[in-house]
């Protein structure tokens, strides 16, 4: 690989904050954003779109019970149960105000989806991280960003952080038609079981010219399934393909 798109990856000292609701708006009919802050947020390291930060829901009692950074990884307080976790992706932060931007899907179950369709101001979210980032370079000719709505958060932020005359593609599945959001370059939507598939446009998508990045984030063994389509499928370099399971089926 040439070492000008070199790959990096940070490492990010962990910190445990626990942080309130200041807004809460509804983007689609199942995408909530809700924007926390607190003055733990001074010095909040982001350096990637596709970094992640674990949430720290209220247990059963309404406590918080966070784990403590170990040598050995994350140690909860004995006796006590601990907070529910999920990781998100930091969509937004604007350090001046010390403001952090989270995106939720709404999906009708698990603890983070029905934390957030409750939210209101003024409730207290655990937040910690992100552990570290991957730090993509901008020398690409072309960059392709795959995902479902999941990934929603992290190609949006990409987005807005690309350089002015970035060539990019983005193919990115939703629910339903409702589901699109504006975002600050054009995307090819596919309605989930409708044709084709984001699968299939992702099979027969041409090839860019020059140098391409490629990452792609959806559930993990249909992540590990794209990945062999590029790779091993269209011959496309490994090193510049970077899939990630957000969720499990």
């Amino acid at each position: 690989m040439s070492e000008k798109h070199l790959i990096q990856r940070v490492r990010h000292d962990v910190k445990m904050r626990i942080l309130e609701v200041t807004r809460v708006v509804r983007i689609t009919p199942h995408m909530v954003r809700i924007t926390v802050h607190g003055p733990e947020l001074a010095g909040f390291p982001s350096a990637s779109p596709d970094d992640h930060v674990k949430i720290f829901l209220p247990t059963s009692a309404g406590e918080f019970n966070l784990p403590t950074m170990t040598p050995d990884g994350p140690l909860y307080p004995q006796g006590k149960e601990p907070s529910p976790a999920r990781d998100y992706t930091p969509r937004q932060f604007r350090a001046e105000s010390l403001e952090l931007d989270l995106d939720f899907v709404i999906h009708g179950d698990g603890p983070a989806s029905t934390w957030a369709e409750k939210a209101k101001v003024g409730d207290k979210v655990g937040v910690g991280g992100p552990r570290g980032s991957m730090i993509v370079p901008a020398d690409f000719d072309h960059y392709v960003l795959v995902g479902d709505e999941t990934a929603l958060p992290a190609i949006g932020r990409w987005l807005e952080e690309m350089p002015e005359g970035a060539q990019v593609t983005v193919l990115a599945e939703i629910a339903s038609a409702e589901e699109k959001q504006a975002l600050a370059r054009e995307v090819r939507w596919f309605v989930r079981g409708e044709s084709p598939s984001l699968d299939e446009a992702l099979a027969t998508l041409p090839i860019p010219q020059g140098d391409t990045f490629w990452w792609v984030a959806t559930e993990s063994k249909r992540a590990r399934q794209l990945r062999s389509l590029l790779v091993e499928q269209r011959g496309i370099d490994k090193d510049w393909v970077k899939t990630t399971g957000y969720w499990q089926a």
